[in-house]
């Protein structure tokens, strides 16, 4: 389904869509079990709506990934639609986003330290000698 096709207070919702923006956490308490909620802006080529976040989906979800919601459920909030996997849905991540320097790799390996700073030192320019002298 595409976004353009989302009605309010409807559900069975099926929808692909892009994280644009995570916007903060909120911590709440209700019948006395603490909880989380986070709204995103998605999109799709159809266009763009709100989506809720509940709980551990808050901290699955991140901007520039692919989700997917699967029946989902669409309420409306001052007139705007909002989408959530409601009750009985479920969000999942189709795409990570990637980094693009890739993955950061950490290590103590001096081997592979020493090869890190042999290809900076391959890459810096050359300074004349005469500039070091005195």
């Amino acid at each position: 389904m595409d976004i353009k096709d989302v009605q309010a207070n409807k559900g069975n919702i099926e929808v692909v869509a892009e994280v644009v923006r995570k916007e903060s956490t909120r911590t709440f308490e209700k019948f006395g079990k603490k909880g989380k909620v986070c709204n995103c802006l998605v999109k799709d080529a159809s266009g763009q709506i709100t989506l809720t976040l509940w709980n551990e989906d808050v901290d699955k979800v991140n901007e520039g990934d692919r989700i997917k919601v699967e029946n989902g459920w669409c309420s409306e909030y001052k007139g705007q639609k909002q989408l959530s996997a409601g009750k009985f849905g479920k969000i999942e991540i189709v795409e990570k986003k990637s980094s693009p320097a890739g993955p950061a790799i950490f290590t103590n390996d001096p081997a592979q330290f020493q090869e890190a700073t042999s290809e900076e030192e391959e890459e810096s320019p050359e300074v004349p000698e005469e500039e070091f002298e005195e």
